[in-house]
């Protein structure tokens, strides 16, 4: 018997064996190349970085996590999550009747119409649209030129008004830079609702009716509830998407970081990377503990 057969049937006989040579070589890759850079990156917010020499040193401290709870960097964290919670919200709300039509009433060419229309934005360039999406907010742009047309320009210049959500113009205000947020990420909540309502079996909605319910019944207590795993695994990507993001802020919205942006200017513009890997752990928390929030709600099991 051949080495190679005789290797062939001890693989046949333990499946165990043969499973752990097939993911020695990517789990290996993942521990040491991903993890290890990860784990390194993040030690590093425990160095200490001369603010007089623009040096870093490799004494431990704990004074760059403090700095997080700081005033000026605690409100960039509470700026960043409460966008990132609005932006998951909207783009749910939004997602949801596309979903819903393409799961329910869309057959053959009609869906791969729909699929394509969804994912056509995600073959762009993603710089390339935020710059477009500056042009269309501007002042003088297609936005305020469509709101005079509707008379709607006494209500933009109320909204802009509002602190905290306006601005001079659109495309320098917190909800300008929604907007492109939502925009952009949107394509990542339709699909995953879109698998929840197409894996809804007909006969529990046939059921329903059958019972006497009403149709606006039927979606709040059976179609509704069922889509929540497809909402919560699309907020995955919606909601850590926006919280790491660093172009949109820059580029669209009034002057303030977010922790993407932050992390960037410490680390590229200032050298600082102990208070840049400090600023990237904040992410790394929250979407672990998102992650075990929407764990519980099903949608691992929509992804």
């Amino acid at each position: 018997m051949t080495p190679l057969r005789t290797l062939s049937n001890v693989l046949y006989q333990r499946p165990n064996l043969y499973l752990a040579l097939l993911l020695v070589t990517p789990l290996g890759w993942f521990g040491a190349i991903y993890l290890g850079s990860l784990l390194n990156l993040l030690w590093q917010g425990f160095y200490t970085f001369d603010d007089f020499t623009m040096a870093v040193t490799p004494t431990l401290t704990l004074a760059n996590f403090a700095a997080l709870f700081n005033p000026s960097n605690f409100d960039i964290i509470v700026r960043t999550v409460t966008m990132a919670v609005a932006v998951s919200l909207a783009s749910a709300v939004l997602a949801f009747p596309i979903a819903y039509y393409m799961a329910r009433y869309t057959r053959g060419k009609t869906k791969a119409f729909f699929y394509i229309a969804v994912m056509m934005p995600m073959w762009a360039s993603y710089i390339v649209k935020t710059y477009a999406w500056t042009l269309l907010l501007a002042k003088g742009g297609v936005a305020q030129w469509f709101t005079q047309q509707l008379a709607l320009d006494g209500l933009l210049q109320a909204i802009l008004g509002i602190p905290g959500v306006g601005g001079s113009t659109l495309s320098t205000s917190h909800l300008g830079r929604f907007l492109v947020f939502v925009y952009i990420w949107l394509p990542f909540m339709i699909l995953p609702i879109q698998a929840a309502l197409e894996r809804l079996p007909p006969s529990l909605l046939q059921a329903s009716a059958d019972l006497g319910a009403k149709p606006l019944q039927t979606f709040m207590q059976v179609t509704l509830p069922l889509s929540i795993p497809g909402i919560a695994a699309g907020s995955i990507f919606t909601f850590s998407l926006t919280l790491g993001d660093f172009i949109v802020p820059q580029l669209v919205g009034p002057p303030g970081y977010f922790i993407g942006s932050m992390v960037y200017a410490q680390q590229g513009a200032i050298g600082n990377m102990p208070m840049a890997a400090a600023f990237t752990l904040v992410p790394i928390v929250l979407i672990a503990l998102y992650l075990a929030v929407v764990k519980r709600m099903g949608a691992f099991d929509a992804l």
